[in-house]
């Protein structure tokens, strides 16, 4: 199977950061500026948090913050919503010819646990035949990360056919993952497969690209790490909510690739 790494061009602007030894040395007028104590720093940060002292202003203050928390909450809201009736678990999705799973990080090389979950369901909807290709869709933009180098090794350790598995390595985010899914590797339909937190908004931004996507939502125990994750949902669902709108390119798009047709006809009998 042909494995384009689009990500190429991510790792070679990476290289070039590196700041000459003369820029250090410039002028910098910002030093001369008096120093504050810290004691004078906690002083004038206190005063700039202080309430006002009218009970009109008060109550502004407390009507202004909270239209600041319905507004954060809205994208959230809107995409929970909207993608309720399309998220369900293994059991509960159609058959499809793809299941997508989105990259959730690698420690020392292999999938943290929360990926390894997503996997596992992945490889479970392939043994039920609810689907016969696996696109999994992750970073790979240094040499020494790459996230779907490591799904595929796992999952092939579970049981799914290296030919049946198909990379793609410029899935930054979800809305590059779903719109490279779209017009790169030309999946239309496709079960998603993403923690609980996750998949409203994978589904949602998935829909926006094209994609008749169903969502299985993999349960998770209530740990630090789920509420870390549903608390990062928040800022991340109002950025998606910009992604649906305006619906910008991916990062990095590329030619397309026949990766899923071509493992989709190696799976006919």
């Amino acid at each position: 199977m042909r494995r384009a790494r689009e990500a190429s061009g991510a790792r070679a602007a990476s290289g070039g950061r590196a700041a000459s030894e003369g820029g250090a040395k410039r002028h910098r007028p910002w030093l001369r500026l008096p120093r504050l104590s810290a004691l004078r720093l906690s002083a004038l940060r206190l005063s700039a948090l202080r309430l006002p002292r009218s009970r009109r202003g008060r109550r502004l203050a407390v009507q202004g913050l909270m239209a600041l928390c319905v507004l954060a909450l809205l994208p959230a809201t809107w995409m929970r919503l909207g993608a309720d009736a399309r998220v369900g678990t293994t059991a509960d999705a159609p058959a499809r010819e793809v299941a997508m799973v989105f990259g959730a990080g690698l420690w020392k090389g292999r999938p943290t646990p929360y990926l390894a979950h997503r996997l596992d369901a992945a490889a479970e909807l392939y043994r039920t035949g609810k689907v016969k290709v696996v696109l999994v869709t992750g970073d790979n933009s240094r040499v020494e990360y790459d996230e779907p180098d490591a799904m595929r090794a796992y999952l092939t350790g579970r049981g799914v056919p290296d030919d049946r598995i198909v990379s793609d390595y410029a899935g930054f985010d979800s809305w590059d993952s779903c719109v490279r899914a779209k017009k790169i590797f030309g999946v239309d339909r496709a079960v998603l497969v993403s923690q609980g937190f996750h998949i409203h908004r994978a589904t949602t931004l998935c829909r926006s690209a094209g994609i008749d996507a169903y969502g299985v939502a993999v349960d998770e125990p209530r740990d630090a790490t789920w509420y870390y994750g549903g608390t990062r949902e928040l800022a991340a669902s109002g950025k998606a909510a910009l992604d649906a709108l305006f619906r910008p390119d991916p990062r990095f798009l590329g030619p397309q690739e026949a990766g899923v047709a071509e493992a989709l006809a190696s799976a006919l009998p």
